[in-house]
């Protein structure tokens, strides 16, 4: 993101803050470092601008909150949240769901190795 890009947002953002009847909250940086390296990846400057970085801090984090309100919507109707609740709120955007998809496999995955190992480490414990 180039930085008259980033001075353009941030000049929305704070004019959609300021129109908000709430003074925007001041909290702990989450993601500065892993957004760093992304936004580096991603063609920016290796160590872009911290006001820069701090807005798209801002975005991630509005984008995430909201996308859980909105699924935690849907739960309520059954009584509890599930990963489905997300999967159908991103169902129109297919790279993001394939990602999705495609994360929740390989975590599977990772359980199940880790799950054949400690049977396994058990196993050799045993004959011991």
């Amino acid at each position: 993101m180039s930085n008259t890009a980033a001075a353009a947002a941030a000049s929305s953002s704070k004019s959609k803050a300021a129109g908000s009847s709430q003074a925007p909250e001041k909290r702990k940086p989450l993601f500065q470092k892993e957004l760093q390296h992304m936004m580096y990846g991603f063609g920016d400057e290796q160590n872009p601008l911290p006001e820069t970085v701090a807005l798209v801090e801002d975005i991630v984090v509005e984008y995430v909150t909201d996308l859980t309100h909105k699924a935690q919507e849907i739960g309520t109707k059954r009584g509890r949240l599930l990963v489905d609740d997300f999967l159908y709120l991103i169902r129109k955007d297919l790279p993001k769901l394939n990602r999705c998809r495609e994360l929740l496999a390989m975590q599977e995955e990772l359980k199940q190795a880790r799950k054949a190992f400690d049977v396994d480490e058990d196993k050799i414990t045993s004959l011991d």
